[in-house]
């Protein structure tokens, strides 16, 4: 199915990349500083895994922020981080996945929008958080090219305002010629 759209083959993608790096932390690793500030390794996944959990009550059951409550916050990844990546990664999937789930209303914390508009802000937040975890592991931290340029045009028209929310740094200013992967974490307030 995600072959016939191209936003579900970019979230296919961002979820198996980020996977990927999941899968090759080593055990001395999760406590690892990330760029993200005030997270380790541990912490970061923890957040991707949780956000991949917010999916399916999100989108296919409709729910709203307060209906899905805490059931989600803390520690989601139990003693095998990886499998739970897993099975969290395979919910959004699927959830994303089902037919007509795109066209649906999500009830996000700013507002409602269409499923749509969550699956690509998550396509872009797996992509960030891929070069997030590459760097605090010593991974390859180069995107692919078409997950880059999908978040490129994604976070482009609203990266000004993501400072505001206090969830993300303030944009920085790239360096002369910088390319696009260095352009985009600038935007978002990471340096390279």
């Amino acid at each position: 199915m995600t072959g016939t759209n191209p936003l579900l083959t970019r979230h296919a993608e961002a979820l198996d990349l980020f996977g990927d790096r999941v899968h090759t932390v080593r055990d001395d690793q999760w406590d690892a500083a990330t760029p993200c500030t005030d997270w380790a390794v541990r912490d970061l996944v923890n957040h991707l895994v949780s956000e991949q959990l917010w999916v399916p009550p999100m989108v296919r059951d409709c729910a709203t922020v307060e209906a899905v409550g805490d059931v989600f916050d803390g520690d989601v990844l139990g003693s095998d981080p990886a499998a739970a990546w897993e099975t969290s990664a395979r919910a959004s999937r699927d959830a994303f996945a089902a037919p007509g789930a795109l066209d649906h209303t999500v009830h996000l914390s700013f507002g409602d929008t269409t499923a749509a508009f969550y699956c690509a802000q998550m396509v872009t937040d797996l992509a960030v958080h891929t070069w997030d975890l590459s760097r605090a592991i010593g991974a390859d931290e180069r995107l692919p090219e078409d997950l880059l340029e999908f978040a490129v045009r994604e976070v482009t028209p609203y990266a000004a305002d993501l400072a505001k929310t206090n969830l993300f740094a303030a944009p920085v200013e790239p360096p002369p010629g910088a390319d696009a992967q260095t352009g985009l974490l600038c935007l978002l307030g990471r340096v390279p």
